[in-house]
């Protein structure tokens, strides 16, 4: 009788578990992967130097992921990688795409993303943003074939004033950088701080006047001046610091002259991903990664591989290869991607923006998660971070 019974359930196992398909029968879909090179200073921290296959890595997992299920749906994804210089992006571009990439994830600048998505313009491509975080490209400068995984830094800027304002840390000493980018960075704090109704008490720019950043001089130098930099400041209960330059951020815990926590670019950071994640699932994501890798996931690791995975849920949906219905599927109410941050996300199709949760932490372990409890949205709690429909001049019908 037992054997009977082993022999039935065998029956109906196989009867119930999908057939693979045949190779030749099968829907090739091929990702390319373009990064945009441009040369960029030492980090401070040799911690930080960037690690081999940067980005590259993520979009190898998530395709191992995507022909997992490829193998029962008959589709097979294939991975195209392309690394060029600004000058040399474009024609790296159309290589991809001549190749049979119509849908490619981008490692670039904003600048250097506005100019690959108008040389494409018209085409059946769908490029997706996994690192230009900046606020104008989901606001003004509105780019319809452009989807944008990276957070924006309005995104990052609200889960971390959030965090301070749950906590009543609301009078704030707000110290930024010289460079481009961290005066972006200090913009989308203010507008942050007065959305959640902090108040900035004192603000100062640190001037970069170059220098060896890794030698003796150079970073010893940074670190004696920040107790001396950040003296007679009015009474404050945190120091935001805004340095996407890594100029001189890194030195401010500690070094303060009045005890105070130190958050931004330092301290507390708001980050898309952190190695320290092991909720919901995120264990088994990061020893995978691991195990490809031969390192912890980065960030920029972690965003390429929801841009690949994007594509790998939106074709296993929509069965198809071409750019125009997996946007518009994307785009739509039925999409939605389990992230390992709790929630499964969504894009906003005012401005192409992936809603998601800001990761709070530090050095080694992650302190928060937002949006906090206390911030109702009459759609999404998610659209509580960044810019909410009536703020972008983005108005894509898809």
């Amino acid at each position: 009788m037992r054997v009977w019974l082993l022999v039935c359930f065998s029956l109906l196992w196989i009867g119930s578990t999908p057939a693979r398909v045949n190779a030749s029968d099968k829907q090739v879909i091929s990702v390319g992967v373009l990064k945009v090179e441009r040369e960029t200073p030492l980090p401070i921290s040799r911690l930080d130097l960037p690690p081999e296959g940067l980005g590259f890595q993520g979009a190898r997992l998530a395709t191992e992921e995507n022909q997992t299920t490829g193998r029962f749906t008959g589709q097979d994804y294939q991975l195209n990688e392309a690394t060029a210089s600004p000058e040399e992006a474009l024609e790296a571009l159309d290589t991809l795409i001549e190749g049979g990439s119509n849908l490619i994830v981008t490692m670039a600048t904003g600048d250097d993303l506005t100019a690959l998505s108008k040389h494409v313009s018209g085409r059946d491509v769908l490029l997706l943003n996994a690192q230009a975080e900046d606020d104008s490209l989901r606001t003004d400068v509105c780019l319809p074939n452009v989807l944008h995984v990276a957070p924006s830094r309005a995104l990052k800027a609200d889960g971390l004033t959030q965090f301070l304002a749950v906590k009543k840390w609301r009078k704030v000493f707000l110290i930024s950088g010289s460079h481009d980018g961290d005066k972006l960075w200090a913009d989308a704090l203010r507008r942050s701080a007065n959305k959640f109704g902090l108040k900035i008490v004192e603000e100062r720019t640190f001037e970069d006047t170059g220098g060896a950043r890794r030698s003796d001089t150079g970073h010893v130098q940074v670190q004696k001046q920040m107790p001396i930099f950040t003296q007679r400041a009015p009474d404050y209960d945190v120091l935001l610091a805004a340095d996407e330059s890594d100029v001189f951020a890194a030195y401010l815990p500690y070094h303060t002259t009045d005890p105070r926590p130190v958050a931004g670019s330092a301290g507390l950071r708001p980050i898309g991903w952190h190695p320290a994640n092991e909720a919901w699932g995120a264990t088994q994501f990061q020893r995978r990664f691991e195990k490809l890798a031969s390192r912890r996931v980065r960030s920029l690791d972690y965003q390429v591989w929801l841009a690949v995975r994007t594509i790998g849920e939106a074709a296993t949906r929509v069965k198809s290869s071409e750019a125009t219905p997996l946007k518009e599927y994307i785009l739509g109410p039925d999409f939605e991607l389990g992230v390992f941050k709790g929630t499964k996300v969504t894009f906003r199709p005012w401005n192409h923006q992936l809603r998601q949760p800001v990761l709070l932490a530090n050095d080694r372990v992650i302190v928060s998660v937002s949006p906090q409890d206390g911030f109702p949205h009459r759609v999404s709690l998610m659209d509580t971070l960044g810019f909410d429909q009536q703020e972008s001049t983005c108005a894509f019908n898809k």
